[in-house]
């Protein structure tokens, strides 16, 4: 097991280097950091201009293949991943953004996968009951809800019980307040402002988790290993939860794995909803002001998280189906 998941660490080492250098390529390609000094009033003179940007190491006049090994054996030497075309350090940028996302998704994912699947059991055990039916019809419209709705819906929420309480009980924009401090203080403004947007992000992902984990459970609940558990003595629900579960689950553990990725860089509605400044957000405003290695660093952000996702689902099989190992 050991040899086999060094091997697999090793071949996606190389996936990540090899993407993370072709997106270095195409975002020099096609992003022009020269364009955010054309419409400068009054204007900057060329001379100026192209000392800015090869000081940045983003002056298009510079042979790419120059830039790439500059910007490359920065990162090796110093993990320095480059500047803003206005001199912002990405390293800055990306480690305040990421841990904002950390803290804004990590919990909403693991709150929308115990829901999805604790429901998909539930409605399970009740397949065609009124209790399955009303939840299925739950699922299938928060599934088709766009992300922008339900979040919306959830500021007015959020607006109306401050409204009703007379004070701020939850925030509905920012990730933090200032000039609060203390620890305690600190963690109790976070929380305040976590509230909202995780609300919107379980409702929007436990939906399809639900519905998948229903499926595969119900395709398990009468096999023959089930069965006999329950021949011995369990009663259904615990020969279900024991056995069959355990089985069905794997195709869900497999897909929320390689669903980090998507859940870090692809949050940008709801971030931009409730002004959250995450790594979703960044990758907007990195094409937006051709900003090459925000973009780039997004990207291996994005690739590394792939890796991440797709070595625990590895795991997760290893360690969840019987016939492995």
């Amino acid at each position: 097991m050991i040899g086999y998941l060094c091997k697999r660490i090793a071949a996606w080492a190389v996936l990540v280097f090899v993407a993370t250098n072709l997106t270095f390529f195409l975002a020099s390609w096609f992003l022009n950091p020269r364009s955010n000094y054309a419409e400068r009033k009054p204007p900057l003179p060329p001379a100026i201009v192209d000392n800015t940007l090869t000081s940045y190491n983003l002056n298009d006049k510079t042979p790419i293949l120059e830039r790439w090994w500059t910007w490359l054996t920065d990162i090796l030497l110093h993990w320095d991943w480059g500047s803003t075309p206005v001199g912002t350090s990405v390293n800055a940028q990306v480690g305040f953004r990421l841990w904002s996302s950390v803290q804004l998704l990590a919990g909403a994912t693991v709150l929308a996968t115990l829901l999805g699947i604790a429901l998909g059991v539930y409605t399970a055990l009740r397949h065609y009951r009124l209790a399955d039916r009303a939840w299925q019809l739950v699922s299938i419209v928060m599934i088709n809800i766009p992300v922008a709705v339900a979040g919306l819906a959830v500021v007015l929420l959020g607006i109306a019980v401050n409204q009703q309480v007379g004070h701020t009980v939850v925030c509905v924009a920012g990730s933090s307040s200032v000039d609060v401090h203390g620890f305690f203080p600190v963690l109790f403004d976070r929380l305040k402002h976590l509230i909202l947007p995780t609300i919107t992000l379980v409702v929007v992902q436990y939906a399809g988790l639900h519905l998948l984990q229903r499926s595969l459970l119900l395709d398990t609940i009468n096999a023959d290993y089930v069965r006999t558990a329950r021949a011995k003595g369990l009663t259904r629900g615990v020969a279900v939860r024991r056995h069959a579960l355990r089985t069905a689950i794997i195709p869900v553990a497999v897909g929320v794995a390689f669903a980090i990725p998507a859940v870090f860089t692809g949050a940008v509605i709801t971030e931009t909803i409730f002004g959250w400044e995450g790594m979703g957000r960044y990758f907007v405003t990195s094409i937006n002001t051709n900003d090459v290695y925000g973009a780039v660093a997004v990207a291996a952000f994005g690739a590394l998280a792939t890796a991440v996702g797709a070595i625990l689902a590895d795991l997760a099989v290893v360690y969840l189906d019987p016939g492995c190992g």
